[in-house]
């Protein structure tokens, strides 16, 4: 082969960084979002909260984008995230004129960050009123950082504290330790001279440790200890005791005949033992949280008023801002110094911030206005309501692309008056119906949680049993999916859930 220099023509599609931004903003959490909003406020000065700015008076007027971006309609003129809005200019800025030659797009070719640069920082500010000190300071205490700090109040001795700090590190979430004692005791010092009977004693001192039931070696002893802290006069203890030494393999495969036969106990007896038993818990460590709760914001909330259903855009998710028109008018034209230069790009990209944000807010609220138009039965009535729809439907009837109506509800959520559900939940598929109609497989999940509510604990209902009701209802599904639905809603089978009881 020669080398030679070919010339081509052709065309391709690249986003825009305007594009960009709008598209990460839109596929963000709240409390990404969130973030983001605080190091743009912290890293722009041309950016600043309409309600502060209004609470201080300064002399700065409301920006026309950021009023539109308060006030969301949802219009079929409303932009989609990958249209941005053409640009406009500040109105209330005394120099408006002198900023005409500030470009409204940027080369196709460039990125974001190539033009302007960000903080890197996220930290909130000490004066945010939304910022919760506790939230970012608090730390969580993890089982073992428990159980050292009652170990710390105990009266030990030097050689007893050593050896309750190995026990305390074999302990695993659950509350059991998870290594043989005879191997911790290989593991230690031979110049120590410990026994296996001194460790013994010593995991004696730490099962009196809270949780009740904390440094048990496997299930049994675990009820045991539970069992032990009771009441002496609590009613049928002796026989859980029993139960709990001997039986405990017969309780767990359900064998409540041979139960009934080998402690000589009715029917009524025996329920009374198994009640007492279940109120124990099986994984004593596990309330001890290591990581801290996390808490979902939803972006929209529905409401019926006046037997209409609204959704609306909640305000608390991000802070109003606008263009801080004082310091607009500091921009010069035909000033090419590296503060004015600077100021110009700030304000070019507060513009672009803000256009992005009304963006987003009108996208969720026109993709959330049609999922309420369209799941009208859910609202009313609940899952069992709830009709077939893919994202394809959606995107057609908004005349949006596929991606943004999944970037749209991705981590997204709804507040109802049944609950917080993430956008995604309204998308199911269809199974078909025996009258020609389409069944969404959402509401088929719901069918079976309230069947298996109602069934009868002595004779629950099994999967060919739960088809067959189904298929009286007009609803043809095979039975493994019956059993697949069943297992993603952590229902166990008929058998684990048959109760003597």
């Amino acid at each position: 082969m020669k080398a030679s220099l070919v010339l081509k023509m052709g065309q391709q599609l690249t986003m825009t960084p305007q594009l960009q931004q709008a598209i990460r903003l839109l596929q963000m959490s709240t409390l990404d979002l969130q973030d983001e909003i605080r190091e743009a406020l912290e890293s722009n000065p041309m950016l600043e909260r309409q309600d502060d700015a209004d609470a201080d008076g300064h002399a700065s007027e409301a920006d026309p984008l950021a009023e539109a971006a308060d006030n969301p309609q949802n219009g079929d003129t409303t932009p989609a995230a990958h249209e941005p809005p053409a640009p406009e200019h500040n109105e209330s800025s005394e120099n408006t004129s002198d900023l005409e030659h500030i470009p409204d797009e940027l080369a196709v070719d460039t990125s974001w960050e190539d033009i302007y640069q960000t903080s890197a920082s996220n930290l909130p500010v000490a004066d945010d009123e939304d910022w919760d000190f506790t939230a970012t300071t608090a730390s969580s205490m993890s089982l073992q950082d428990h159980l050292l700090w009652q170990l710390n109040l105990s009266s030990l001795n030097e050689r007893a504290e050593y050896l309750a700090t190995i026990l305390i590190d074999s302990i695993n979430s659950d509350g059991y330790l998870e290594s043989p004692l005879d191997e911790l005791l290989a593991g230690l010092d031979p110049a120590l001279h410990v026994t296996l009977a001194e460790l013994e004693d010593m995991l004696e001192h730490v099962q009196q440790f809270d949780p009740t039931g904390v440094g048990a070696r496997d299930l049994r002893e675990c009820l045991l200890l539970q069992l032990a802290q009771l009441d002496k006069n609590t009613p049928r203890l002796a026989e859980a005791r029993q139960l709990c030494d001997r039986y405990l393999e017969l309780l767990g495969s359900r064998e409540y005949s041979r139960l009934m036969r080998q402690m000589r106990l009715g029917e009524t007896e025996l329920g009374e033992v198994v009640q007492l038993i279940q109120s124990l818990d099986p994984r004593p460590g596990s309330h001890i949280e290591e990581s801290a709760a996390e808490y979902i914001v939803p972006d929209v909330i529905v409401r019926k008023d006046k037997q209409r259903w609204l959704v609306e855009l909640n305000p608390e998710i991000a802070p109003r801002l606008r263009v801080n028109s004082l310091y607009a008018s500091y921009v010069r034209r035909a000033d090419s110094s590296d503060d004015n230069t600077f100021m110009r790009n700030q304000l070019q990209e507060a513009r672009w911030f803000i256009r992005s944000l009304h963006s987003r807010n009108e996208t969720l609220l026109r993709v959330s206005s049609e999922i309420l138009r369209r799941q009208p039965g859910f609202f009313e009535h609940g899952p069992v309501a709830m009709k077939p729809m893919i994202l394809a439907d959606i995107a057609e009837a908004l005349e949006m692309h596929e991606s943004t109506i999944s970037r749209a509800t991705t981590q997204k959520y709804m507040h109802t008056p049944r609950g917080i559900f993430e956008l995604k939940y309204f998308f199911s598929s269809h199974v078909s119906t025996d009258q020609g109609g389409e069944c969404s497989s959402t509401a088929i999940r719901a069918m079976i949680e309230q069947l298996v509510a109602a069934e009868n604990p002595k004779k629950p209902l099994s999967d060919s049993k739960i088809t067959a009701l189904l298929a009286e209802q007009g609803i043809q599904v095979a039975r493994r999916t019956i059993a697949k639905y069943r297992e993603a809603l952590n229902i166990p089978s008929s058998t684990d859930r048959k109760q003597l009881f």
